[in-house]
């Protein structure tokens, strides 16, 4: 059986199928057989498969493995987080005060009548 780290792309199960048809297309006939064996032990998804199997047929009948990297970056994908958070007391809201029937530090005042 196919782990997911013996998948020549790191990133397949993220990827979305207009992606992944356009990502096989770099690669070799051994590589869409683990690809295609991975995918039926685990999800098993009909347009995938038949995403794969049309490639492999495509490989058989002469094709050409694309150039690119298979493992390059995926526009889908967000960038990783910068890191810290860009809140500070500077770029916070002003403080606000809050109506004396929601604090109970501050009773209601009396009304006046008249």
């Amino acid at each position: 059986m196919t782990d997911r780290a013996d998948l020549p792309l790191p990133d397949y199960d993220h990827l979305p199928l207009a992606t992944l048809q356009h990502r096989i297309r770099s690669l070799e006939a051994e590589d869409l057989d683990r690809v295609l064996a991975y995918e039926r032990a685990h999800g098993d998804r009909a347009p995938v498969v038949t995403v794969v199997e049309e490639r492999l047929r495509q490989l058989a009948a002469g094709a050409q493995p694309s150039g690119g990297d298979p493992a390059a970056a995926t526009p889908e994908a967000a960038p990783p987080p910068s890191g810290g958070s860009e809140v500070s007391p500077a770029s916070s809201g002003p403080k606000i005060n809050p109506p004396s029937h929601g604090d109970p530090t501050n009773p209601a005042q009396p009304r006046s009548t008249g």
